[in-house]
């Protein structure tokens, strides 16, 4: 893979994994439909390294208090400010992890297809236009997540694992179905994807492990750095854009993307 591929790929990966557009049917689209080879397991590693390093920056104050929270919260057994959140981004990742581990294998052979990635795309795209609209009907937004709305979003998110879903729009979707405030709702569905993004890495390193690949270090390091500050720029603009226009932006694009897809 060249300099030129890697820069795409990573921008790709930086720019998608945090857009309700899915980062996975990208990824896989583009070396598709450019006849490109397979990027391989360690570059795949890097940005998605680099889509975390992102996210953990961009929420350090929060996440520090967090881990503060949680860990006093357990010495104490009780709720300690945010323990709560904490608790709630740890259970909403259970689903997903389960899912993962037993139908990866599966979903790896069976639903990377270009027509999977149409119909998910177009569904799903169509229940985020859905959510949107409905949230901004919703005259009273809730700020505080309960367990049932935890274990709701942990098990939409688990549906991401398939290509064209994405795994932020499900979760963002899932949070406005449930009556959570657009900011609340994000705000936990970028918070999710720390340990999601880090569940992911950690099987894409057990794969290398068992299918030992040449590494192209100057390819990771491009790879990491343009993930990474792709991935930030995009967190904040996407957080400015929606106070302005809303995701139905998205939602058009999700949709236009699928009808052309199913064409193809």
């Amino acid at each position: 893979m060249d300099i030129f591929q890697t820069v795409v790929l990573s921008l790709i990966q930086g720019l998608s994994e945090f857009l309700p557009i899915s980062s996975s049917a990208h990824l896989i689209l583009v070396p598709k439909l450019s006849d490109w080879a397979d990027q391989g397991l360690g570059f795949d590693v890097v940005v998605h390294l680099g889509t975390l390093s992102a996210v953990v920056y961009y929420y350090r104050s929060i996440i520090r208090h967090l881990a503060v929270d949680f860990y006093y919260s357990i010495t104490q057994t009780q709720t300690v400010g945010q323990s709560k959140l904490a608790w709630a981004i740890l259970v909403g990742t259970i689903p997903v992890g389960l899912v993962g581990l037993l139908f990866k294998d599966y979903i790896e052979i069976n639903l990377r297809s270009i027509e999977v990635i149409a119909y998910s795309t177009l569904i799903f795209g169509l229940l985020l236009g859905l959510a949107s609209w409905y949230s901004a009907n919703n005259d009273k937004p809730r700020e505080i997540i309960g367990w049932l709305d935890v274990t709701f979003v942990g098990f939409m998110q688990a549906i991401a694992l398939v290509p064209g879903v994405s795994r932020s729009g499900i979760t963002i979707t899932a949070g406005l179905l449930i009556g959570l405030s657009r900011n609340m709702a994000i705000q936990f569905a970028f918070l999710l994807s720390i340990p999601v993004i880090m569940l992911s890495a950690m099987l894409i390193i057990l794969d290398m492990y068992n299918q030992p690949q040449s590494v192209d270090w100057s390819v990771l390091v491009v790879g990491f750095i343009v993930a990474a500050i792709s991935s930030y720029f995009t967190i904040v603009f996407f957080i400015k854009l929606l106070d302005r226009v809303g995701l139905m932006p998205f939602v058009v694009y999700r949709v236009v993307l699928g009808v052309l897809l199913l064409a193809l």
